[in-house]
């Protein structure tokens, strides 16, 4: 284990994060707030980068209004960005962050800007993945 991944477990406990899930070998965590809108955040260790992903919802990825709009939500997040899976079908928050010089205000500051990021657009979020399966 190394000391990154240690770190960012104190960092989590401090900030009361339920971590839900840890891997030690894939030095992952998966935490847990849902009176912020955070469920299932996987924070992984890939040294020299800090990774946070959590899952927003499945989209039609051909509807270029939805695509277009979730680029305008972009530019107002303070960290991190919507980003589409490989497959395009997928819409999930990242946030990347250097591991070596890592400290709590940055890793908060992920978690504040998902958090943010849901409570203003959720119900955008929403009307989209609602659409995206029908």
């Amino acid at each position: 284990m190394s000391d990154h991944y240690q770190r960012v477990k104190e960092y989590l406990q401090e900030l009361e994060m339920n971590i839900t899930h840890e891997d030690e070998k894939e030095e992952l965590y998966m935490v847990q707030d849902e009176d912020r809108g955070i469920i299932n955040l996987v924070i992984d260790c890939e040294d020299p980068i800090l990774v946070f992903e959590q899952l927003i919802m499945e989209v039609n990825s051909e509807d270029a209004g939805v695509l277009c709009r979730l680029l305008q939500m972009n530019r107002t997040l303070v960290h991190g960005a919507f980003v589409l899976d490989e497959d395009g079908k997928r819409v999930f928050f990242r946030d990347t962050l250097q591991l070596e010089n890592l400290d709590l205000n940055e890793v908060e500051g992920t978690i504040n800007s998902l958090e943010l990021a849901l409570a203003e657009y959720g119900s955008e979020l929403i009307r989209f993945s609602r659409a995206g399966k029908a």
